[in-house]
């Protein structure tokens, strides 16, 4: 059988690609969910790994969820009874955005093709998104005469805007990579040749950093979201103390003032 995702490292960057290609990369199996979980957690857990690259194997991101297991009693999420469905969503799929949303890792969605549906939201779970020049989103939901089950009304509109999350999600309508550079889904629009090299040159400017401080100050951008300014400020207190008394704070100061390049040791 083949592995439902993949992972590479090289240094401090780990690439995970979903690897179904033969059925577009979809996301709402039960296993994919536990791999993918399992993948990013035990990342979050290394301190070496400096920095996530998500992409799919093929020319699909991800479909999002596998249409077939969307019948009745099909062994999928949708389940005979409504009460079981509630929980099939609650813990399969609606696992991925709460762990993401927990990750201090960084990571960097490399969209190499559609993100469709539950594939889109999941380039919103991550924390930088670029796009293929092939790439195509849509939050089609509606159109399956369903709704986002995933987290994508509250992560769609955090990125987008209401408005433009609105229209999307109620019209369910495909855009291409530059309309999502422009309403600032992604960050980047490159060559498909040129798509893993780019995130990989993001990748390694944030893994030259000291990892503690990348972590610590992800943590505070995401929690940013949801706090008032007043707990903001009193965890940006908690967490410089302790990054102030890292040796890569040292490290940074003297290579400043030494005029050199520092040598971040993750201490």
């Amino acid at each position: 059988m083949t592995d439902q995702i993949i992972q590479s490292r090289d240094g401090g960057i780990l690439t995970i690609t979903l690897n179904m290609p033969e059925k577009r990369n979809p996301i709402s199996d039960v296993s994919v969910v536990e791999q993918i979980c399992d993948a990013f957690m035990a990342a979050d857990q290394d301190m070496s790994v400096r920095c996530v690259i998500l992409t799919g194997a093929g020319t699909v991101f991800s479909s999002g969820g596998d249409l077939k297991q969307m019948r009745p009693d099909s062994g999928g999420l949708r389940a005979g009874l409504p009460a079981e469905t509630r929980r099939n969503y609650k813990y399969g799929i609606q696992r991925l955005p709460l762990m993401f949303q927990a990750l201090e890792v960084p990571v960097i969605a490399a969209v190499n093709g559609a993100a469709i549906g539950a594939g889109l939201d999941l380039t919103t779970m991550c924390d930088i998104r670029i796009a293929a020049s092939s790439a195509k989103f849509a939050e089609s939901f509606v159109r399956l005469g369903i709704t986002p089950g995933d987290g994508g009304a509250w992560l769609l509109p955090r990125i987008v805007g209401f408005s433009k999350a609105t229209e999307l999600a109620l019209t369910g309508e495909t855009i291409d990579a530059a309309e999502a550079l422009r309403i600032g889904l992604v960050t980047q629009v490159v060559e498909d040749a040129d798509l893993m090299a780019a995130a990989r040159m993001i990748a390694d400017k944030i893994a030259a950093n000291p990892p503690h401080a990348v972590r610590m100050t992800k943590r505070l951008l995401r929690e940013g979201q949801t706090a008032d300014l007043k707990n903001i400020l009193e965890m940006s207190a908690a967490m410089q103390s302790l990054a102030h008394a890292t040796a890569d704070n040292d490290e940074a100061i003297t290579a400043f003032l030494e005029k050199r390049a520092p040598e971040f040791k993750g201490e």
